[in-house]
């Protein structure tokens, strides 16, 4: 799978089928930062969730790297993208 098709791969995944077992990413990942914020005590923002799910992704990276994470890495990214109003489409 060359990097244009772990592009493809993320899209298809955040716009279907993840949507489609979680909902909107927004609204998700809005609930998930105040979950946070409310245990670490501190403002943690959409944005900053999709952030920390990356720097996860990249944690497990470490020990060996797979395209599935890859391709999560990619989608986190878009996700993080999309939380700052930059990708509205």
């Amino acid at each position: 799978m060359n990097n244009t098709h772990v592009l493809e791969e993320a899209q298809r995944i955040i716009n279907g089928e993840r949507m489609m077992q979680y909902g909107e990413a927004r609204a998700s990942f809005t609930a998930i930062a105040k979950m946070w914020s409310a245990f670490k005590g501190i403002e943690i923002s959409a944005t900053d969730v999709a952030m920390m799910m990356v720097l996860l992704k990249v944690a497990r990276s470490r020990h060996a790297i797979k395209l599935d994470s890859l391709v999560d890495i990619a989608g986190y990214a878009a996700l993080a993208d999309q939380m700052e109003n930059r990708n509205d489409d």
